[in-house]
């Protein structure tokens, strides 16, 4: 018997962060089913320990240290789930950036008929939900409307080619995408690794859901919509909150607030910034 349950708001927010960010991985190693067993053993057994999976030849070693084309795991008792599966499996395909940082990646069994893909977050003890790559997509003016153009296209057809909605909507292909972040937001929209595409798939979509899933992008809208903002020249900028002024740098997306100082735009654009970009490009649009 099928229950309806409600979706928390994190596995949300995790779905469109993990499709966004998942956009950006490339294949990094794929191994065959006995080296997928030796190396998945040889990790540490401590489940908060942190290593880098770097290619060597056509297998992969362990690192202590990252490097161009190395592959973060962080938490390697995570992967565990990999362990009794691996008699089935075919082979072992690991995701990440090719910069080898810190970040997440993706580990996918060959299984006989289906693949098994574990998307695993940059900490053990920090989610998909809290990443916040979505939030410059979202905050475009136009993403909300272009995904309701982009979503009566995407009923076509279970695979999506970014390409043939260019074609079919008329609109840009950076506009495509932020539209397919706005609909990964609700779920409708997912990146499959081994195809290196998108893919259709149909969850309760709710447009007024979105600013309720993203208080930093709300926050910023306010900020921006009650003229807290000063733009400057050399694109820079000027925030005025209750804790102070903040100078931000809207190409490099640098802000003097402490979730910067703290992050680094490791985990997305703080709302200065945000409020900053949507400033600015309202700025543009109102130049004759």
């Amino acid at each position: 018997m099928e229950k309806k349950v409600p979706l928390p708001p994190r596995w949300l927010r995790g779905f469109a962060e993990v499709q966004v960010m998942a956009a950006g991985w490339d294949l990094r190693a794929e191994l065959t089913a006995p080296q997928a067993v030796r190396f998945l053993r040889s990790l540490p057994k401590g489940a908060r320990s942190t290593v880098w999976a770097v290619p060597a030849g056509r297998d992969l070693r362990l690192s202590a240290t990252g490097g161009r084309g190395g592959v973060c795991l962080s938490g390697t008792g995570r992967v565990a789930t990999l362990l009794p599966l691996l008699r089935f499996a075919k082979a072992l395909r690991v995701y990440g950036p090719a910069d080898g940082s810190a970040t997440a990646s993706a580990w996918e069994l060959e299984l006989p008929g289906m693949r098994y893909t574990l998307a695993v977050s940059p900490q053990p003890a920090r989610g998909f939900s809290g990443e916040g790559q979505v939030l410059d997509d979202l905050a475009t003016d136009e993403a909300a409307a272009d995904a309701d153009v982009i979503g009566m296209l995407l009923t076509f057809q279970p695979a999506v080619e970014l390409g043939l909605l260019t074609d079919r909507s008329g609109l840009p292909l950076q506009r495509v995408r932020a539209a397919l972040t706005q609909l990964g937001t609700a779920g409708r929209v997912g990146y499959d690794l081994h195809e290196a595409g998108h893919f259709h798939r149909e969850l309760p979509y709710d447009r007024a859901q979105v600013a309720a899933l993203n208080p930093c992008l709300t926050a910023a809208r306010n900020l921006a919509d009650s003229g807290a903002v000063r733009l400057l020249p050399a694109g820079q900028a000027e925030v005025t909150t209750d804790g102070g002024v903040r100078r931000v740098g809207l190409a490099d997306g640098t802000c003097t607030c402490p979730w910067w100082f703290d992050h680094r735009g490791s985990r997305g654009p703080c709302k200065h910034v945000l409020s900053a970009r949507i400033a600015s490009r309202l700025a543009v649009e109102a130049t004759p």
